[in-house]
């Protein structure tokens, strides 16, 4: 019997990402050792009339003019539309931050701060884009869509703990505060959740997503894709299929509870988030695949007002961040989001960096559906809040480029985006 065919078709790929020795790291410091390289892995899918980009790169973040150069070379690549193109940073913090709107304001304030080479952007989004257009030549018939959950044991942990009435933050290490990692795991999404497209001769890709801070060490110039990367080889290999990582909604998830900061709590962490990953492929549920529908939203949030002058930072890694905070608040279009919806099973995609509140929006809003979420598109809002944590305050609302009053906004366009069929 003739299977009827959904027209959907797919293909992978991937090129290098990793910044060479002098270009800067996370903020401004230089690349000094590359640990393990930096990749950017994409699937390009075609369906209904439309072909869609979705890109998870190494990268700790891209925002502004930045992320929009390498959205636009994806597209190209790809013979699509820049709407249909959607570029995630998997935010590990030995790699680069770059935000190429806050470099006016870096190289007035501090001309001697380290910036990314205009030479070697341009190189890296000539990479996305040749990498894109040979992965439209290789397109291939999807005929199954899997849809399966594991849970991950001794990974993430929140960041922000109430201890006696007061936000307490647990960073991604805990080798200067020791007693953090004794307090309990906290609040979490302890699930990885995985879709997997598959083709007559087996799977072609294994998409992940899993909610947590993918940083065991951060800012002294070495480069590593870390623990994730470390994991996503190890499955890569194993499973015989790409497999593309998402960090779900962790602006308030870390591995703290587990990270001091050694060399072998990262490798056990790898193995841990490995084994989460081999289970959920295990789990996976298949049915005929149904095609594809990509929805958009455009999101506007308010910026932060009051911000402390870029020319009186007392470092330029801290005149960075705050140029990229007035940046911000003179950005005049709005932040995408977008949802890839495949029938039984929807990925909401959101810019900045969400806490996990938004993730349960998102698997709220369509209930009896496979639901994953991720943020890490453009960066540049930095932190996503609910109006409840600006008025219990800590790191990540104080961090932020966003006002309070934007968590109405931000939870209707997840609702639209990820909202069950009608």
């Amino acid at each position: 019997m003739l299977r009827r065919s959904s027209g959907l078709r797919a293909a992978v790929f991937q090129c290098d990402a990793t910044p060479p020795k002098g270009q800067p790291n996370i903020w401004v410091e230089p690349v000094r050792e590359v640990l393990d390289p930096l990749l950017c892995k994409g699937l390009v899918l075609e369906g209904n009339g439309q072909r869609v980009v979705l890109a998870a790169m190494d990268w700790c973040g891209a925002g502004g003019a930045t992320h929009e150069r390498f959205c636009a070379a994806l597209a190209h690549g790809a013979a699509t539309s820049r709407r249909n193109v959607w570029l995630h940073t998997v935010h590990q913090h030995a790699a680069p931050y770059v935000v190429e709107d806050a470099y006016p304001l870096l190289q007035s304030a501090r001309p001697q701060a380290l910036r990314m080479s205009a030479r070697f952007l341009q190189r890296m989004a000539e990479r996305l884009a040749t990498a894109a257009a040979a992965a439209v030549r290789m397109l291939a018939p999807v005929e199954r869509l899997g849809t399966g959950l594991a849970r991950v044991e001794k990974v993430a942990s929140a960041r922000r703990l109430l201890v006696d009435g007061r936000i307490v933050t647990r960073f991604s290490s805990t080798a200067a505060s020791p007693h953090l990692a004794e307090l309990p795991e906290g609040d979490i999404d302890p699930d990885i959740r995985c879709m997997t497209l598959a083709g007559s001769a087996g799977p072609l890709v294994h998409l992940m997503f899993y909610a947590t801070h993918p940083q065991t060490f951060c800012c002294d110039g070495r480069v590593s894709a870390d623990f994730v990367g470390a994991a996503r080889a190890a499955m890569e290999k194993e499973a015989g299929a790409a497999v593309i990582y998402f960090t779900g909604c962790a602006g308030d998830v870390t591995v703290g509870r587990y990270n001091q900061g050694r060399e072998e709590q990262r490798a056990e962490l790898a193995l841990r988030l490995a084994d989460g990953m081999r289970r959920a492929i295990r789990a996976a549920a298949f049915e005929p695949a149904a095609g594809l529908e990509w929805r958009t939203a455009a999101l506007r949030l308010e910026a932060r007002t009051g911000f402390p002058s870029v020319e009186e930072a007392s470092s330029d890694a801290e005149a960075y961040r705050r140029a990229i905070t007035a940046s911000f608040a003179r950005r005049q279009r709005p932040l995408g989001a977008a949802a890839l919806d495949l029938g039984s099973a929807v990925a909401v995609l959101l810019p900045g960096e969400p806490l996990l509140a938004f993730q349960r929006e998102a698997q709220a809003a369509a209930p009896g559906r496979f639901v994953c979420a991720a943020g890490y598109g453009d960066i540049s809002p930095g932190y996503l809040c609910r109006d409840e944590d600006y008025r219990l305050g800590g790191y990540e609302p104080g961090a932020s480029n966003v006002q309070p009053g934007s968590e109405e906004r931000i939870r209707q366009a997840i609702r639209a985006l990820a909202g069950a069929k009608s």
